[in-house]
């Protein structure tokens, strides 16, 4: 699978990235250091500063504004999950994974944001629709850091989008990896809206939920 060259930027900060292309869907668990994992951008910001609604930086300055919103569920699929912490972080429109440094000169990525759920498990997104790094076959996506209560946070599959041209050419067996985080894009006024449910894993498992 081709690599992003940008995305190599964004090593230290995750453990996981979801690619997709047209013949492959695999995740890869990058080689970080302990010291690297225990850093994980999730951490920059204090859950008692988050609530359940969060708007990523230049949203207002973008033109395809997005808002993504929906109920994370605990791994029974019906119970709301409270106090879950999200975490997003994605390309700007060009596909370019913008970096900056903060007051310690630790290098992070300047679209992202934080949510915690309600007491009903709801949580809402403002921000804009990606691009896609014109040298990759890699679908267009949002890249998800989730973390429970109680637990360690672990990386889920990205949020992928139904209008992405590279679809039709995906193998079905990748398509069908790719369905279950796809967000299903409708128009409200000027703003792109999608609605995305989310089911936690289990205690026994290791594999990647909605």
């Amino acid at each position: 699978m081709q690599n992003l060259t940008k995305l190599s930027l964004v090593v230290a900060y995750i453990s996981t990235i979801f690619t997709l292309n047209a013949q492959e869907y695999t995740s890869t668990l990058e080689n970080v250091s302990v010291n690297q994992k225990s850093h994980n951008p999730i951490y920059d910001v204090s859950e008692e500063q988050l609530n359940n609604t969060d708007t990523i930086p230049d949203f207002d300055i973008k033109p395809n504004k997005l808002k993504i919103s929906g109920t994370i569920y605990q791994s029974d699929g019906k119970t709301p999950a409270k106090d879950v912490v999200l975490f997003i972080y994605q390309p700007d429109e060009n596909g370019d994974y913008e970096i900056k440094k903060d007051a310690n000169r630790k290098r992070y990525v300047y679209h992202r944001s934080w949510v915690k759920t309600d007491a009903d498990g709801h949580y809402t997104f403002y921000t804009f629709m990606p691009g896609k790094y014109l040298r990759s076959k890699e679908l267009k996506q949002i890249h998800r850091v989730i973390k429970e209560p109680g637990k360690a946070e672990y990386d889920m599959a990205s949020f992928f989008f139904n209008d992405d041209p590279l679809i039709p050419e995906l193998t079905l067996a990748c398509r069908a990896k790719a369905v279950p985080s796809m967000l299903r894009l409708e128009k409200e006024g000027d703003m792109i809206v999608a609605k995305k449910d989310i089911k936690l894993r289990s205690s026994k498992s290791t594999a990647y939920e909605q």
